[in-house]
Order: structure tokens, then C-alpha cells, then sequence
């Protein structure tokens, strides 16, 4: 497949699209569902430790502490469950701590105690010594006596983290089959919606001067392709009826001209071959008998006359987004400037529409921006701003380089003009950047402002007049 075709173009941008909103798609189903799994094991752990606090703590003064903390494991058995429980006094006695997972997971010594102050019903993930992350929930209970208890459940994210790995894996290798499938999908998609496209072709491909009474073939769809045969097809019948036309003048001309030059020519003939004239007369006879078997040639001739209408294509502007075309252009720019050090930053809040040659704007924002990156020292800054303001569209880049002097400021647009030695020593610069800046917005109707601070930076702003309509 050709890569420059409109078939190659289209399945490459609906393959990308496509796979880019699957990805995407992928993407926020992973992170929702790894919220999900977490915020649901955090809603666990705090009902666990209100279901500790209400049970059990409410009556500790009746029960003892001894008791809660024996039924705390027997309901909970953290050391077979993979969980950690910690039961805190307000004067940082433990009522109760459960001991290493069987499994070896975790050490609960690692996690660190919390104050009652700091346990008002929160929840905190905690970075171990082994790499493991544990999601831990507190509580901050006061019993009827008013005595204070932190409580806190804990639970590693290594099932949340399988489950999300195994997800992941399952996508990655689902990923490259589905985009086989949307590339298979949409070359065929492409290859049918162009159909017509091919019969077209194939169809104006046979259509001569001598069959113009074809027609192109007209898919009843409604859509461009159908507007485009009907089109087709009357310029075809304008043609067929100028070549008619045509034929039929030639003809009608050579039937006029034929007869008349075939009686001359008979009539000629017989004189030329008349013994009883005289040699002279018979010379001139012979002579006029040649002139008119070139004016029958030429007549024979009028047969193959054809005409050819020549146009001249006349290239129009188009209307974009200017805001888009400064973005596009600040990213592509911005590998000259990272080996400056230097970052640009691109200010375009909303869509600025202009009309005009999209290639050579994009030209005065390059222009620009590698003028600003030359004369910016390093870790400098550059920004480019796009808005409409008055009835104008509004470019402008400005940097904090070294600036222009205030005489030079004004020939700065102009050819083969350099500010100083300071500013072209290095840059290798001839002094026509500007100027074909200047020269693309007068194009354009543009206006062209400098501003300029030695030290300082400078700013270029260009005014664009915004279509009517």
C-alpha cells in the first residue's frame, strides 16, 4: 500500500484513533478500578475498627481490657488473616498488637503509633522496609468514662496489586490483537467507503473521444462521492456536446467545401489533359489543379482540428486555528531550546481562527521562536501567548534574553540588518529572519510590533485580522 494514498492515510489515522482511545480507555479503567479495590478495602478496615469500638471498647470498663483483647483476636485473627491490628491506650500502652503474619509479610513493629489527636477516623498508606505498601485505618474512640482508645486496622495491598497486575498483563496482550483488528477492520472499511472511488476511475479510464456518450457510474448515497459523479458526468456532456458541435461544424464545412473543389478539380483536369490548348494554358491549368488539391488536403484535414481549454489553478487561503498552529509549532521548537536549556511555554486558553497560508504562518512562528531561543542565554524562558483582543487576533513572543538597543529596534525588520556584533557573532545569523516575518504578515494584512528592554528580553507581537465571517 502506497503510504502517501488517501486509503493508507485514512486506516493509519482510524488505526491510531482507535488504539489511542483504547488505550486511554484501558488507562482509566486500570486507575478506577485500582480507587475502587483501595477505596473498598479502606471502607473494610474502618467499619472494622467502628465494629471494634462499638462491640467491644464500649464496654471495656465492664469486660476488662484483658477480655477485648483476647476477642479481638478471636474475631479477627490477624496473624492467620494477613492483618494487622493495634489497639493504643491514650497514655500509649498497648491494650492490644497483633503479632507477625504467619507468612512472614510484614513486621507490625514497623508501623509507626499514631496519637489520639492524630486518629480522628483516617486513613494512611504506609511504605515498608520490604517494598510492600499497607493501607491502614485508625479510629479515635472515647468510651462512656470518657478513657481514650486509637484503634487501627491494616491490610497490605499485595491481593489489590495482583489483581491489578493480572489485569494489565491481560490488556497488554489483548492490545496488539485488537489493534490487528482495528487496522484489518478499517482497511476494510476504507477499501469499501472507496468503492466508488475505483469504479470512477475505472469507468473515466475508458471514456475516449470516441465513446463520450458514457457516463460515470453514481453511487445513490447522498454524500460527496455521489455530488462528485453528477458533476462529472455534466462536464462530460458539456464536453460530448462541444465535440459534437465540433464534428458537426468540421463536417458540415467539409461537405461545403468538398463538393465545389471536386467539381474544380474534374474541371481541371480536363484542361490539363486538353491537347488543344495551348502549352501555357495547360501549364496553368496543372498549376491551379495543384492549389486545389492543397486546398482539398487542407479540407481532409479539418477531420482530425481539436480544441484544448487551458486553467490556471489559483491556490486560496484557508481559515485554521491560529492557537493550534502556535502549539504544534512551540512543541516541535522546544528540542532546539532544551539544548539551551531553555522552556517555552505556549499560552493558548481558547481556539483564535484566522484565514491565511497556514505554511507560511507556521514559517513567522518558527522565524520568531528560533530568534528568541538565539538570543536567550541558557535557563531562559520564552513565552508564547495567542488571543483575540479587539477584532484582532493576537500573536506574541517574548523572552527575557539580552534585548535590542532602542536605535536599532526600528531596522530590525529590515534585509540584511543586524543589531550588533554582540547579537550575530555566534549565531551565524544574515539578518533576513525578520524581515521574512515582516514580509509574510504584510501578505497577510498583519501588523508588526517590537518592544524590546536591554537585559530584559525583547517581545514581538503580531496584530491578525480576524475573518468577518
Amino acid at each position: 500500500m502506497n503510504p502517501r494514498s488517501i486509503q493508507f492515510r485514512l486506516v493509519a489515522w482510524y488505526t491510531g484513533l482507535l488504539t489511542g482511545i483504547f488505550v486511554l480507555l484501558f488507562a482509566l479503567l486500570f486507575l478506577s478500578l485500582r480507587i475502587f479495590l483501595e477505596n473498598d478495602l479502606r471502607e473494610t478496615q474502618i467499619r472494622r475498627t467502628h465494629q471494634t469500638a462499638n462491640t467491644l471498647l464500649a464496654h471495656v470498663k465492664e469486660m476488662g481490657e484483658p477480655y477485648v483483647a483476647s476477642q479481638t483476636k478471636a474475631w479477627y485473627a490477624p496473624e492467620i488473616n494477613d492483618r494487622f491490628i493495634r489497639i493504643t491506650c491514650a497514655d500509649g500502652t498497648l491494650l492490644y498488637a497483633s503479632q507477625t503474619p504467619n507468612d512472614g509479610s510484614f513486621n507490625p513493629a514497623e508501623v509507626p503509633t499514631l496519637s489520639p489527636e492524630a486518629a480522628s477516623k483516617i486513613s494512611r498508606k504506609l511504605k515498608l522496609s520490604n517494598g510492600k505498601t499497607m493501607l491502614v485505618a485508625a479510629l479515635n474512640f472515647k468510651t462512656s468514662d470518657n478513657s481514650t482508645y486509637v484503634i487501627e486496622f491494616g491490610e497490605l495491598l499485595d491481593p489489590v496489586e495482583a489483581m491489578l497486575r493480572h489485569l494489565f498483563l491481560r490488556l497488554a496482550e489483548g492490545l496488539p490483537l485488537a489493534v490487528v483488528i482495528i487496522a484489518v477492520g478499517g482497511y476494510w472499511l476504507v477499501r469499501r467507503a472507496l468503492t466508488p472511488v475505483a469504479q470512477i476511475t475505472r469507468a473515466a479510464e475508458r471514456i475516449t473521444q470516441h465513446n463520450l456518450a458514457e457516463r460515470l457510474p453514481v453511487s445513490r448515497t447522498g454524500d460527496e462521492l455521489e455530488r462528485l459523479s453528477i458533476s462529472l458526468n455534466r462536464m462530460i456532456a458539456r464536453l460530448d456536446d462541444a465535440f459534437q458541435n465540433s464534428k458537426r461544424f468540421v463536417a458540415d464545412a467539409s461537405h461545403e467545401l468538398r463538393t465545389p473543389l471536386t467539381i474544380l478539380r474534374g474541371e481541371l483536369e480536363i484542361l490539363a489533359e486538353n491537347k488543344n490548348l495551348a502549352a501555357p494554358l495547360r501549364e496553368q491549368a496543372g498549376s491551379m489543379l495543384e492549389e486545389v488539391a492543397r486546398l482539398s488536403k487542407i479540407v481532409e484535414q479539418l477531420f482530425a482540428l481539436s480544441r484544448l481549454d487551458a486553467g490556471e489553478a489559483q491556490t486560496e487561503w484557508k481559515k485554521f486555528d491560529l492557537a493550534e498552529l502556535a502549539q504544534t509549532t512551540a512543541e516541535h521548537m522546544n528540542l532546539l531550546a532544551e539544548d539551551k536549556k531553555i522552556s517555552i511555554a505556549c499560552e493558548t486558553s481558547q481556539a483564535v481562527f484566522i484565514e491565511g497560508d497556514r505554511a507560511r504562518l507556521k514559517q513567522v512562528v518558527v522565524n520568531l521562536l528560533d530568534n528568541a531561543i538565539k538570543y536567550t542565554p541558557a535557563n531562559g524562558k520564552i513565552q508564547l501567548r495567542v488571543r483575540a483582543e479587539n477584532s484582532r487576533a493576537i500573536l506574541e513572543v517574548a523572552d527575557n534574553g539580552i534585548g535590542i538597543l532602542a536605535d536599532a529596534l526600528p531596522h530590525v525588520f529590515e534585509r540584511f540588518y543586524r543589531v550588533d556584533q554582540m547579537r550575530s557573532a555566534d549565531s551565524g545569523s544574515a539578518g533576513l529572519g525578520l524581515s521574512i516575518v515582516k514580509s509574510i504578515c504584510t501578505a497577510h494584512g498583519a501588523e508588526v510590533e517590537a518592544e524590546s528592554d536591554i537585559g530584559n528580553g525583547s517581545c514581538f507581537r503580531i496584530k491578525f485580522p480576524l475573518p468577518k465571517n
